[in-house]
């Protein structure tokens, strides 16, 4: 099937890939738009894990001040150049970013920011709820290990459900950035507001 450039535009508009990157998807996907979109939603994960290791010393913060201006967050956002931190893509993700922490009140940026006690005092409690309900030991880790995965959306930004969209996870939200920006993305750290919270 051949590749027009109304289908070229479509994908663009979809995806936000470059123009060539769509094509060749195209190509590759014979015409086909959804499988054109997997063909660069994997290509964009595998531009993301090559540039994860670059350096991102540049960024923004941004501040989010919900209306009645009772809850607010502040969120600094990095990547390489200051020239990237300055487009209205990165300005959209690092607001998009600012709103997330607001809403969803993470306590945490990544996994690996999560305490090695807060985890195993976790655990602990939801083994002990587990093994309550009179299952295996392999049923009972596989249920702690599920829980733990809702505590983890629920506390840590980069693994919660996106506020405009459930089905995207943060983490997922960025990696689709690095691979539009072209650039390593970092959420550094975050601050959130609310009158009367300690």
């Amino acid at each position: 099937m051949a590749v027009t450039s109304e289908m070229i535009k479509g994908l663009r508009e979809r995806t936000g890939a470059g123009i060539l990157d769509c094509k060749r998807a195209l190509e590759q996907a014979q015409g086909d738009i959804e499988r054109a979109i997997a063909i660069l939603r994997q290509q964009g994960l595998a531009t993301a894990a090559k540039k994860a290791a670059r350096v991102a010393r540049e960024g923004l913060i941004e501040a989010y001040v919900h209306p009645g201006s009772k809850v607010a967050s502040l969120v600094e956002v990095n990547c390489e150049t200051d020239f990237v931190a300055r487009t209205p893509e990165f300005r959209a993700l690092a607001h998009d970013l600012a709103m997330q922490v607001a809403a969803a009140k993470p306590l945490y940026v990544s996994l690996e920011d999560v305490p090695a006690e807060v985890t195993e005092a976790q655990h602990g409690i939801f083994r002990a709820e587990a093994a309550v309900e009179g299952k295996s030991e392999a049923a009972v880790e596989e249920e702690v290990q599920r829980r733990l995965q809702t505590f983890y959306q629920e506390i840590v930004l980069l693994e919660q459900p996106f506020i405009k969209d459930q089905a995207v996870r943060i983490r997922d939200l960025i990696t689709q950035s690095i691979a539009k920006l072209g650039e390593n993305i970092v959420v550094r750290r975050f601050a959130r507001f609310a009158i009367g919270e300690e």
